[in-house]
């Protein structure tokens, strides 16, 4: 794999620009996906006895996270966070009760420290090609889903305890979490390869 292949992500192979148009693409895209993440997030199940509902949060997390590489990416998702912080209604459980940084400092604000790292994996491992084949996305999704649990499971152990933060924040998300780690492993490889059709 040459190293200009391994280095570009799929942000970058649409919509050619350079100089100023460069940076109107940058900012469609980080407005595009704050909205993705925003809508992602109202997509929601909730879990019994849990405060953390199953979202398709994390799938837009990890998503974006590739397709975008690590600045783009980490742009969006803290501009996302910055959007919430100010008060507006994009966390999953946001509009009940609790908004803005209150909010961010409850249960879910460990998953969203993990959203900011696993979206800056995410990006890397794209830069490395890991995204065009659904073995190595496969994995790149599982490392980042274990991103994004460890610092959950560790805010929600700080605010009850452990065993509380493994039944509330961990077991009733593990095959819905591979369900999605599933989706967006086929999804990003078979987009590449869309990519490579069209260039043919």
């Amino acid at each position: 794999m040459s190293t200009a292949v391994s280095n570009s992500v799929l942000s970058e192979e649409f919509w050619s620009t350079e100089g100023s148009a460069l940076w109107v693409k940058r900012i469609v895209l980080v407005i595009l996906g704050i909205a993705a993440l925003a809508i992602s997030a109202k997509i929601k199940f909730p879990i019994p006895y849990s405060p953390v509902p199953v979202t398709m949060g994390t799938f837009a997390v990890l998503t974006i996270g590739t397709a975008y590489g690590p600045r783009l990416g980490l742009a969006t998702i803290i501009g996302y966070m910055l959007v919430g912080a100010l008060g507006f209604d994009v966390f999953a459980n946001s509009a009940a009760g609790t908004t803005g940084v209150e909010y961010m400092m409850g249960s879910t604000g460990g998953y969203l420290v993990g959203f900011v790292l696993a979206t800056l994996a995410l990006g890397y491992a794209a830069r490395r090609g890991w995204d065009r084949n659904v073995v190595l996305m496969a994995v790149a999704m599982f490392v980042g889903s274990l991103i994004i649990y460890v610092p959950g499971v560790m805010w929600l152990a700080h605010l009850y305890t452990w065993e509380n933060a493994f039944a509330w924040g961990l077991t009733p998300y593990l095959i819905g979490d591979a369900m999605k780690l599933a989706l967006a492993a086929l999804l990003v490889p078979a987009v590449w390869k869309m990519v490579g059709k069209a260039r043919g």
